[in-house]
């Protein structure tokens, strides 16, 4: 179901996909999906976790600066990543000003493991976060690689 989720947001975006156009990919019923989900907003937010915490697992966290620039670039470079950026980013403002979200406790769970330290993990999560959403708005006269580059600087000189 998840699987069909992710194809529709692909297709249609957020906004534009529902429950019925899920259950008709996974070829579930739509009470089924209700079962689990009550909306798709609610469905897409675990979408997102399964999708975000896919990247973060599969980062070589043994040096935890080249782990947090790979993870950034990787979330940047991620499909629904951009998808949900360009058509749906309203999406994405209750993770950034409200709360945590199920994907932000799985990060910051192996950062914590990562750099020994709760108030670390936080700060290097915030930074990254803000590599991911924002770097693109820096981009003139400096490129991404650029600024990957710096944030590799940063988290050096912070982590030591």
């Amino acid at each position: 179901m998840l699987d069909a989720a992710h194809d529709c947001v692909l297709a249609y975006g957020v906004r534009r996909t529902t429950l019925t156009d899920v259950a008709r990919r996974a070829g579930v019923s739509r009470m089924t999906l209700y079962r689990r989900w009550p909306d798709v907003r609610t469905l897409v937010a675990d979408l997102m976790t399964r999708e975000w915490v896919r990247v973060v697992e599969g980062l070589d966290m043994s040096d935890p600066v080249r782990a947090v620039v790979a993870g950034v670039r990787g979330l940047r470079a991620h499909p629904l990543w951009r998808k949900i950026v360009e058509a749906d980013p309203e999406l994405l403002m209750p993770y950034l000003l409200d709360r945590r979200g199920a994907s932000h406790e799985a990060v910051l769970s192996v950062l914590e493991q990562a750099v020994g330290d709760p108030r670390k993990a936080r700060a290097v999560l915030l930074v990254a976060q803000s590599f991911l959403l924002s770097a693109p708005t820096m981009l003139d006269p400096v490129t991404l690689d650029e600024l990957d580059a710096e944030l590799v600087t940063l988290l050096e000189a912070y982590l030591g």
